[in-house]
């Protein structure tokens, strides 16, 4: 790291004198995975980089409007995306902290600006693909106005969730325009790829509609099916959806590293066409930014910030400086590590993500009140209890033998639906599976009030690129008695209840198991078949916890119920642990009463405090170390935060204590492999 330090500060000097030539004679190509690059300016006013031109206030208020709802625009697709993808990610109410410790209008030093906080620049979007077509994972640089390539930096925002390119705005994004450094956006191989099947329609690059056919390589998504396949499955199952994530047949979980990676490279090459001394041949750049003279810090949130890690294991090229995440979906291979907590270890740890969610998948109904779904559970051996209160303590319990924290109770009925989606969506994404194939008999719909099946409108097609969040649609479960319903109208044939098809949950967690899910016996050819492949894709995304000596600031909420800490944070701390040893640069920062969704502070003042501060002060911290190795990281550490008497109350920094630079009690330490945090 001093190594780039001094070559940030001979590249200041050197452009200072105006040399031609400062760095590389080297010309500057265009990486051979890019595809055609779109480039728009904005203004910082009538438009931005940041918020769309809606500013601090717009992005706070009602969801704009369309002129015409059948036919947005592409730029109208691209201000509502950002509005929603900002939202979806931070408390937007003014009393758990918008507008004063974090939002557009509070600058980079969190001082509270009378602005709106909007930033003018650049956009350069293109698709990483190897030709087929088949691909297409959107790469987008924004480049503020105000990038100083004497002192350039790149941060990335890799998209959380299974959010389009947009996905990481508020987050990392944020923070890197406000720090005035290029942000290397990458929605890697997910995004609002939506497929409808009766008007053979797909979203392009810019999130405008077409038919499959017109779109050709240029579709985000297209399912591969043949005209024949297609008509058959819109006559035996109207009204299905196939998306990108779930159906890409691709596993793109695999490539979220590689994927990170390419939108760093991205950000180079525009940054030297944009910065780079011209050629002799008065057309070709020269190379004035390279990694040896820049800071890049690999960032995000959830799946972004998983993504992050793995591009910095990943990192062949020293493309990557450091890594600030927060919450990162990440998913350790086995390895010899301890946690502990309190001095005791924890019940369970290092799962892999398919198996807790589809665990959740099934007790989380029962928590939120389901007694058909409690039931069902008594039925088959798998909960116990003579009453529904009974019955919910035990699926609660269970989720705590598990690897939830106890912290996560008040919650955990909360996140129901949401592990529904995930163990739905990644059961396809894992097996590479067909929209067709419908294992599990899960497919995808919209639905009515009553479950039932119902197209989309054409307003909601239109406006999928914005409107929806990349997973589209409600499972379905195609055995439901009586027919094919929403998963939570679904009455399973085993039962004969409607035990909100708890069949297909079943089943899903028989795949991941490799067993039977309720007996432990050994599965049909057939199912063994499919679990394998399930099996074989999570093996595909695991990571090896070595990050190369990189400084690092993890950050995970201890309450956080859909990423439980000790399967994924804990568990790569200790696997870093095992692969790094005392080479190692990771700090753990774990902080009490978040959770994994920011809104959570606004619905559960007096148990939930907002994250997303404390992913701007671990990007701080690390920026700070990147610049002078005198600045030293912060010490691995548990932060007790303070919650609210109720949503009237206004959260302030006494809330959010910053980082400690003398936890004492509070320090997180590790022995060797074993990782101690403190209750």
């Amino acid at each position: 790291m001093q190594t780039k330090k001094l070559a940030i500060a001979s590249a200041a000097m050197l452009a200072l004198t105006s040399c031609s030539s400062d760095f590389s004679d080297s010309i500057n190509s265009k990486p051979s995975f890019l595809g055609a690059i779109t480039v728009k300016s904005y203004d910082g006013n009538s438009d931005d980089l940041l918020t769309a031109g809606l500013g601090k206030t717009g992005l706070a208020g009602a969801q704009p409007a369309y002129a015409d709802p059948n036919n947005p625009t592409a730029a109208e697709l691209r201000r509502n995306a950002i509005w929603a993808n900002y939202r979806a990610v931070l408390d937007i109410a003014a009393n758990s902290g918008y507008g004063t410790m974090y939002g557009p209008n509070v600058n980079a030093a969190g001082v509270v600006t009378p602005g709106e906080g909007k930033i003018a620049g650049t956009e350069y979007m293109a698709y990483t693909d190897d030709g087929s077509g088949k691909q297409n994972v959107t790469l987008l640089v924004q480049v503020p106005a105000n990038f100083d390539p004497v002192n350039p930096c790149i941060v990335t925002g890799t998209s959380s969730g299974s959010r389009g390119i947009y996905g990481a705005i508020g987050s990392s994004g944020e923070w890197g325009l406000k720090n005035n450094c290029a942000v290397a956006y990458a929605d890697k191989g997910s995004g609002n790829g939506m497929y409808t099947f009766d008007d053979d329609s797909v979203n392009l690059q810019n999130g405008v509609r077409a038919t499959r056919t017109a779109a050709g390589k240029d579709a985000h998504f297209a399912p591969i099916l043949t005209d024949a396949e297609r008509a058959a499955f819109l006559r035996d199952y109207p009204n299905r959806v196939a998306f990108k994530h779930a159906h890409s047949q691709q596993n793109p979980e695999k490539d979220w590293g590689k994927i990170t990676l390419q939108a760093i490279e991205f950000a180079f090459y525009v940054l030297n066409e944009k910065y780079g001394a011209l050629s002799d041949d008065g057309k070709s750049h020269q190379i004035r930014l390279k990694p040896e003279n820049t800071a890049t810090i690999a960032s995000s949130i959830s799946n972004g910030g998983g993504s992050a890690l793995l591009a910095a294991e990943q990192d062949s090229k020293g493309l990557i400086d450091a890594v600030a995440v927060t919450e990162p979906q990440i998913q350790p291979k086995s390895g010899s590590y301890t946690i502990r907590q309190g001095g005791a270890p924890v019940p369970a740890q290092g799962k892999p993500l398919f198996d807790y969610t589809t665990y959740a998948a099934l007790y989380q109904h029962c928590i939120a009140g389901s007694a058909a779904r409690c039931s069902a559970l008594v039925k088959k051996g798998l909960l116990n209890g003579a009453d529904l209160a009974s019955q919910q303590s035990d699926a609660m319990a269970r989720l705590k033998a598990y690897g939830w924290q106890a912290d996560t109770d008040v919650i955990q009925g909360a996140h129901a639906l949401t592990n529904i989606l995930v163990a739905t969506t990644y059961l396809n994404a894992y097996g590479r599976f067909s929209v067709i194939d419908r294992v599990c008999d899960i497919s995808f719909s919209s639905v009515d009030a009553g479950g039932a099946l119902i197209p989309f409108t054409a307003a909601q097609r239109a406006a999928s690129f914005a409107g929806q969040n990349g997973i589209i649609g409600t499972p379905v479960y195609e055995k439901s008695v009586g027919g094919a319903k929403s998963y939570a109208f679904g009455t399973s044939p085993s039962t004969g209840d409607a035990d909100l098809s708890m069949d297909a949950f079943l089943c899903m967690r028989s795949l991941v198991l490799g067993v039977d899910a309720i007996s432990g016996a050994a599965l049909s050819p057939e199912m063994a078949a499919l679990s394998t492949k399930v099996r074989n894709g999570i093996g595909e995304v695991q990571a090896s916890g070595n990050l190369k000596g990189k400084p690092a600031i993890i950050v995970s909420g201890r309450s956080d119920a859909l990423i439980p800490v000790n399967h994924a944070a804990r568990a790569y701390v200790g696997l870093n642990a095992a692969a790094e040893g005392s080479g190692s640069k990771l700090r753990y920062i774990e902080v009490t009463n978040a959770n994994h969704f920011d809104s959570f502070s606004s619905v559960y003042p007096t148990r939930i405090v907002p994250l997303h501060v404390y992913l701007g002060r671990a990007l701080d911290a690390v920026y700070a170390n990147i610049k002078n190795s005198s600045s030293a990281l912060p010490p691995s550490q548990l932060i007790r935060t303070v919650t609210r008497a109720d949503a009237t109350v206004p959260i302030t920094a006494g809330n959010l204590p910053g980082f400690s630079s003398s936890p004492g009690a509070n320090a997180i330490t590790t022995t060797g492999t074993r990782i101690d945090i403190p209750d």
